[in-house]
């Protein structure tokens, strides 16, 4: 695998930032220069240790009028969330309103037996209860975007949204299978990067590929002021594993005045935008939740 430049990403907490702390932040990282700002997809704040949450493709929608060139995306849209054709005509929307290309993250979920899958059983979501039947349900969700968002669709998708810039679909892993599944299926696949299998976990996806596919290999790691520099032995180990895409994804409340501050992209390395400290979710939850 060549080296390549990484481009970085963001990842705010909803659970952490207050929506007009949120908004800002975005419109901060967007004035920096960040590649894109990716959405947690949970139902409550519990699981990213804070006290509210806001949906999803909800929260896309409206920094989808509140931004013009940043980049959007799903870290992961949960395929248990919704109904398939709920989230393809969620992720359409957003497509239609942004007018630029989504960066549609999916994952498997987490298993009925997870603390994690708690905000599911709060609200009497279904979560199947084998992990083969949670990732053909991944297959499921992609297969319907390929139909529906195809313009020679048939007839009976003639009036669904269609998105004039199309999803680039990829899928969040922490399982071999699934990341075979990423290679074989989706545009891309994302991988947490201090996963001890992570190269494991990408050369499945890579063996899975089509001679000559595009495919997006990202990763995210938790908010380190040094992962701003592009000269960091890390950001250096990503470049040679053929990484497009870093998302930096933080914790706590961020600082719009700080991260406005910021070049992520043009090798600079820059302050903390943090206003106070973070409490990140556990590594447990972070490998497996949405993600198996």
């Amino acid at each position: 695998m060549t080296g390549r430049r990484v481009q970085i990403d963001v990842q705010f907490n909803p659970a952490a930032a207050p929506w007009p702390v949120f908004r800002d932040a975005t419109l901060a990282a967007e004035a920096a220069g960040f590649g894109a700002v990716w959405v947690v997809d949970h139902l409550a704040g519990v699981s990213m240790k804070g006290t509210g949450m806001l949906e999803c493709f909800t929260c896309l929608g409206a920094l989808a009028t509140t931004t013009t060139t940043i980049g959007l995306g799903t870290l992961v849209a949960n395929v248990w969330n919704r109904e398939p054709g709920v989230l393809a005509v969620a992720a359409a929307s957003v497509c239609e309103i942004a007018d630029r290309p989504l960066l549609l993250g999916l994952g498997a979920g987490t298993s009925p037996t997870s603390k994690y899958a708690a905000e599911q059983h709060a609200v009497g979501a279904t979560i199947a209860a084998t992990l083969a039947e949670r990732h053909a349900r991944v297959g499921v969700v992609l297969d319907l975007i390929d139909t529906m968002f195809d313009p020679d669709r048939p007839e009976q998708f003639a009036t669904f949204p269609l998105p004039h810039h199309r999803p680039t679909t990829l899928l969040g892993v922490n399982s071999v299978r699934l990341a075979t599944l990423a290679g074989s299926r989706a545009g891309g696949v994302n991988v947490w990067w201090s996963h001890p299998r992570r190269d494991e976990f990408l050369a499945a996806a890579d063996g899975a590929r089509a001679t000559g596919a595009p495919f997006l290999r990202t990763a995210y790691e938790w908010w380190n002021d040094d992962l701003l520099d592009a000269q960091h032995p890390v950001r250096r180990e990503m470049e040679a594993a053929g990484i497009d895409r870093l998302i930096v994804a933080e914790a706590g409340v961020p600082d719009p005045s700080a991260i406005a501050a910021m070049r992520p992209n043009a090798g600079a390395r820059a302050a903390s935008f943090r206003i106070e400290p973070p409490v990140r979710p556990s590594a447990a939850s972070a490998a497996s939740t949405e993600r198996e």
